[in-house]
């Protein structure tokens, strides 16, 4: 009894709910293949190659199909120690990166939007040489994966609004 009692009020939730108008941003029309259809143009160097890739991923981009839009980036590295040993050496660092976006359309060269989002992360400074290489790129590498996801929820919510 109780339990179909249960199922029940589930079932009236749940259909309450998609009476509401709710829809998630993915699911917004017109968004996924917008974003799908955006070429990165990164500076070079480490640092560009992984947002570019992040950015590939996040935008499920996929480089076979015309481009609709180019999203032209600078990027803004910043490195600051942070936590101090008694000997006065940082023992941690805080890995800053400022992406400066446009999007262009690919057949006017019109800037549709532009912006910038900003990332932040910490990492411990290693003893080693090769240990410190390690943990800078792997702060990269995480710092990219942020910036590419700011970057993408900033796309997907002027897109959504666009319709």
């Amino acid at each position: 009894m109780r339990s179909s009692l249960l199922v029940a009020l589930l079932s009236l939730a749940a259909m309450a709910l998609s009476a509401c108008g709710f829809t998630p941003l993915y699911a917004q029309p017109g968004v996924s293949p917008v974003l799908a259809s955006i070429e990165t143009v990164a500076p070079d160097g480490r640092l560009g190659y992984l947002v570019r890739e992040s950015l590939d991923d996040e935008l499920a981009y996929s480089p076979g199909r015309p481009s609709k839009y180019r999203l032209e980036l600078k990027l803004v590295e910043h490195r600051a120690p942070r936590g101090l040993r008694i000997d006065n050496v940082a023992s941690r660092y805080e890995y800053t990166v400022e992406a400066h976006y446009q999007l262009v359309k690919a057949d006017t060269g019109a800037v549709a939007r532009e912006g910038t989002v900003r990332a932040e992360v910490t990492y411990d400074e290693a003893g080693q040489p090769y240990a410190g290489i390690a943990t800078q790129q792997d702060a990269q590498a995480r710092v990219a994966a942020e910036v590419a996801r700011k970057v993408r929820l900033d796309l997907s919510i002027w897109l959504a609004n666009q319709h």
